[in-house]
């Protein structure tokens, strides 16, 4: 089970290292052609040559029309694409100021608490977005400049926050059995230690 979850937890995580680059790639040429269209408007060039000038803005150069409103779909898919290979490698930032004093059981016991806790707020935020999803499909809401439906954001995001959600009732189950029989069933934790 634990091979199953594993591989897609990291497809996920691949799926949004995806769309991350490509917004990034999406930001860098947004913002490269709102400078060229700056620079064609400037009086510095403009006076240099009008005729380098009108040639550049005749190419159409500038903003990517909508680029924020990719950007805001696309990185709310990426948070829970990621979220299931952070749940499963206990990847969270954790604060140990505290339990660095007590002992390995009582760790142990808050490490299953929480995750537990954290499992049942996964499968809250995935009940919600789901029906945020239902909410914004029955009213028809597009996004401003590009015109696509906003469920379209939700329902990508959706589908990260179901995996998610399957791989933190895992952990949670795990955890559980953890404390219980002692033996492992989660791979070693790597959390973001502060």
């Amino acid at each position: 089970m634990l091979k199953f979850m594993e591989r897609i937890a990291r497809l996920m995580a691949i799926f949004g290292g995806i769309v991350l680059t490509v917004l990034v790639i999406l930001t860098c040429l947004s913002i490269l052609g709102r400078s060229l269209n700056s620079i064609g408007h400037s009086e510095m060039l403009t006076g240099l040559s009008q005729g380098l000038a009108d040639l550049l803005l005749a190419t159409g150069v500038g903003p990517i029309n909508g680029d924020f409103e990719l950007v805001e779909a696309g990185v709310a898919f990426s948070i829970f694409a990621f979220l299931p290979v952070c749940q499963l490698y206990s990847g969270h930032a954790t604060v140990d100021v505290f339990t660095s004093f007590m002992s390995d059981r009582v760790n142990k016991i808050l490490i299953t608490f929480w995750e537990v806790v954290l499992s049942a707020v996964i499968l809250l935020i995935t009940a919600r977005l789901y029906e945020g999803m239902m909410s914004k499909l029955g009213n028809g809401e597009t996004t401003f400049l590009l015109q696509f439906p906003i469920w379209w954001a939700y329902a990508l995001s959706f589908v990260g926050a179901v995996v998610a959600s399957i791989v933190a009732i895992y952990c949670a189950i795990a955890r559980v059995l953890e404390l219980i029989t002692g033996r492992k069933y989660l791979p070693l934790s790597e959390g973001a230690v502060h």
